[in-house]
């Protein structure tokens, strides 16, 4: 184990653009190395060879460390960089980071001796009109009728106090806080990864409105296109008052349509102004259609990967790693403590006289202390860390589950949403093809109303279907990205000198 040096604030509130990046690829660094010892790493849990719904080359093109570029969208990467500068819940993980070095650094000074320089000054008056003296610090009798009227007294000494940690109950305390320390930066991750994921989700639902009030728009226009043809055949009395009402209807339905996406546009394009860290009248959303983005190419890497990717799943580590270590200190307090105690220093009655020799003093103490009874208080702390720790050994292994089940379920999504929009498409394709062979049936009035109204229905319906489709592809991308834990980065190849490679140890 190393020691977990004190680092100050990883962000500030605002980083240059160019920074970003740097920033990211700095969190992608695995942030301790083997966080538990061997004998509580959970075995009992199988890692399986690859993802069941995977593809066979799983290494073939891990996510990049700025992933979110790879939909194409300046506006997108421009939104989720801020984010990760200016976001409210990302500036208070590292605020707690700042918070969890700092108790890390009040656990390791119980390693250190605690030295004290005192210094003191006193005059003392007594009372006259009493018949005794007053006995001072140092056994003379002052005050009365035979005694000095006023005493002064001075001091200067240095006292020191130190435990020595045979059993290692501090040091472990130490390296406990160490461990949450660790735990509070992946943690920083975590919410940083989530930040992203909800600016990404929540652009995409301005982009699903945008396309999806253009659809409800071009489809007005036609109904009413109808409409108006089918009144023109009323007119001459070609058309009954029915076929009037029942288009009438349609135009009415899909005019009904578009105050809901203009809301859910414009309460994301809100939702984002918050997660970027301003006010809504400060931000404005171009938008566009999702029909624009590229979808990023991503493969899921080896399942034995996953383990030393996810930041939850090493943020879960990390405070496993910290129970076992305070389960080590409970132990330890139940054993024999050793405390030296010293001071020494200068008192005199006069100033001058202060830092002579004769006026050195000096006291040296040792100590030890054995806990014999104390109500099982010792006792009840141990089996109190024991539980802690078994509990965060189960949370752990069940991180690891969820971590290769939302894999699982994100994989089959991206594959499932893909195939649906490929065959949504189709559906419109085909609905339009439809579409227009009845209308062009309706200006040569060889067509059913009933038909009419049903290629009409339909064409709408698939259309707008088609965009929830599109819009559940994106999330299912993005979710995967989640589930991976963010971009990776790949190792580098370690240059290994001529002649040592029996010397290196794994």
């Amino acid at each position: 184990m190393r020691r977990l040096e004190s680092q100050r604030s990883i962000f500030s509130w605002r980083l240059p653009r160019l920074a970003v990046p740097a920033v990211v690829l700095a969190l992608t660094q695995p942030l301790a190395g083997c966080l538990l010892p061997n004998e509580i790493i959970p075995a009992a849990i199988p890692l399986p060879a690859a993802y069941r719904a995977g593809p066979r080359h799983a290494d073939a093109a891990l996510p990049s460390v700025v992933w979110w570029r790879g939909f194409g969208s300046k506006e997108l990467t421009a939104l989720i960089e801020e984010s990760l500068t200016s976001n409210f819940d990302v500036a208070a993980a590292v605020a707690r980071i700042v918070q969890a070095d700092a108790n890390s650094r009040v656990a390791g000074a119980a390693l250190l001796p605690i030295v004290n320089l005192n210094g003191s000054a006193t005059r003392q008056r007594p009372s006259q009109s009493g018949g005794g003296g007053v006995v001072g610090a140092n056994g003379v009798v002052a005050g009365g009728s035979g005694g000095s009227s006023e005493r002064v007294a001075y001091s200067a000494s240095l006292s020191a106090s130190y435990e020595i940690d045979f059993w290692g109950k501090n040091r472990a305390a130490m390296r406990s806080a160490e461990q949450l320390a660790v735990a509070s930066r992946f943690d920083r991750e975590v919410v940083a990864l989530s930040t992203v994921v909800s600016v990404a989700n929540a652009y995409f639902l301005v982009l699903e409105a945008n396309d999806r009030l253009r659809i409800a728009r071009n489809n007005l226009a036609a109904a009413t296109r109808v409409f108006n043809l089918i009144k023109q055949r009323f007119d001459v009395g070609t058309a009954s008052a029915l076929d009037t009402a029942q288009q009438e209807s349609l135009v009415n339905t899909q005019r009904a349509s578009i105050p809901p996406l203009e809301e859910t546009l414009r309460q994301n394009a809100v939702t984002l102004a918050v997660l970027i860290g301003r006010t809504p009248e400060f931000v404005t959303i171009r938008g566009g259609s999702m029909s624009r983005l590229r979808i990023p190419p991503v493969t899921p890497g080896l399942p034995s990967d996953l383990i030393g990717q996810r930041p939850d799943i090493r943020e879960a580590e990390a405070q496993l790693a910290s129970a076992n270590a305070n389960v080590y200190s409970a132990r330890a307090a139940m054993l024999p403590s050793i405390q030296l105690t010293g001071e020494g220093g200068y008192q005199s009655a006069i100033l001058k006289t202060l830092l002579r020799p004769e006026s050195a003093f000096y006291n040296v103490a040792a100590g030890l202390t054995q806990p014999i009874f104390d109500g099982f208080r010792l006792q009840g702390l141990l089996d109190f860390q024991v539980g802690r720790q078994d509990e965060l050994l189960q949370l752990y292994r069940k991180a690891i589950v969820n971590g290769f089940a939302d894999v699982e379920r994100a994989l089959i999504a991206v594959q499932q949403t893909a195939l649906r929009v490929r065959l949504q498409r189709d559906v419109v394709t085909s609905s339009q093809r439809a579409f227009d062979i009845s209308e062009t049936r309706l200006r040569e009035g060889t067509i059913d109303q009933v038909t009419l109204l049903q290629t009409q229905q339909t064409l709408f319906t698939a259309q707008d279907v088609l965009a929830q489709a599109q819009f559940d592809r994106l999330t299912a991308v993005v979710s995967l990205f989640q589930a991976l834990g963010g971009g990776w980065e790949k190792p580098k190849p370690t240059r290994v000198a001529k002649g040592t490679e029996g010397a290196l140890k794994p």
